[in-house]
């Protein structure tokens, strides 16, 4: 039996498929799960060779995987929810992250304690998609309308908006990146989280493919050894960062290491679970909200791979 698994083993090694997978950004401890399967072996041991690309702009995974470019991408719930209204034959088939990350910051010296605190504030924030809804939504959660606040906008500089004071508040921070980056600097943040104040919880980070490629063999196997990464990860945080580290060098550093830590929680340990009713939940918002005007059946753009 054990010459079996071994000969099973060496033969998934020399015989790999080639998986090409496209990241949401460049790397980053969100992609923890991916980098321990790769470096754990588990890619391997499932008959995959798998070629990880970072993209040169976030909206390139979806266009990638739609064009048939790239066999599996990363991208966010909202963003991928849109394109699916908008035709692309993308299917969602595991989810990396099952949280928003994005949240409202304020600095922890300022006298806003609750969102109604900002009756009156500037909110410097990121025009057009999810951001817009989001902070409406939140605002609306607390009594407040956009007509109560000023809104500044701003395509980058956020952060350091906030701390020039030019603005009271900034959307779309990372609370696992932006955040401790600012208590780094010292600067703490006071963050509100847009699941807490009527924004529908959805998936920060998903997989994606091909509507053609849903029986392809190879997307089981993969969902299967990331599931083995987020476990591992979550068994052995400290020894994962270690190993990350050292392989990836220019990102060892105080601000990754607290993020790589910090962003453990919020990974899925069953990657291809797909939960409908929060899907569904999330696509009667985006309609209510006018970011889509239709969305096909769900079963038609996700799918549990597990």
């Amino acid at each position: 039996m054990l010459i079996y698994f071994v000969s099973l083993f060496v033969f998934n090694i020399i015989f790999a498929q080639p998986l090409i997978l496209i990241l949401d950004w460049f790397i980053n401890p969100d992609h923890a799960p991916i980098f321990v399967a790769e470096e754990q072996g588990y890619f391997k041991q499932a008959g995959l060779d798998v070629k990880i690309i970072s993209p040169a702009d976030p909206a390139d995974p979806m266009k990638l995987v739609a064009a048939g470019q790239a066999d599996i991408g990363i991208s966010y719930q909202p963003q991928f929810m849109v394109a699916v209204s908008q035709g692309l034959p993308l299917v969602r088939i595991g989810t990396l992250i099952n949280s928003p990350l994005a949240c409202l910051a304020v600095l922890q010296t300022s006298n806003i304690k609750t969102i109604k605190d900002l009756r009156g504030k500037r909110i410097g924030y990121s025009t057009g998609g999810i951001d817009d809804i989001t902070l409406q939504t939140m605002l609306k959660y607390n009594g407040l309308h956009l007509s109560d606040v000023q809104l500044v906008s701003f395509h980058y500089g956020q952060t350091q908006a906030l701390l020039s004071g030019s603005v009271d508040a900034i959307t779309g921070q990372m609370r696992n990146f932006e955040i401790p980056e600012m208590a780094l600097a010292g600067h703490p943040a006071r963050t509100f989280y847009p699941e807490d104040n009527g924004v529908p919880p959805y998936d920060e980070l998903i997989f994606i493919t091909n509507k053609k490629e849903i029986n392809d063999p190879r997307l089981k196997k993969f969902m299967l050894a990331i599931q083995q990464g987020a476990q591992c990860l979550k068994q052995h945080p400290q020894q994962a960062w270690d190993i990350f580290a050292k392989n990836n060098p220019a990102l060892n550093n105080s601000l990754n290491k607290i993020s790589w830590f910090m962003t453990i929680q919020y990974f899925s340990l069953n990657p291809g679970k797909l939960d409908k009713q929060r899907y569904q939940a999330f696509a009667q918002f985006l309609l209510r909200a006018g970011l889509v005007t239709n969305l096909p059946p769900l079963n038609s753009y996700a799918i549990a791979e597990s």
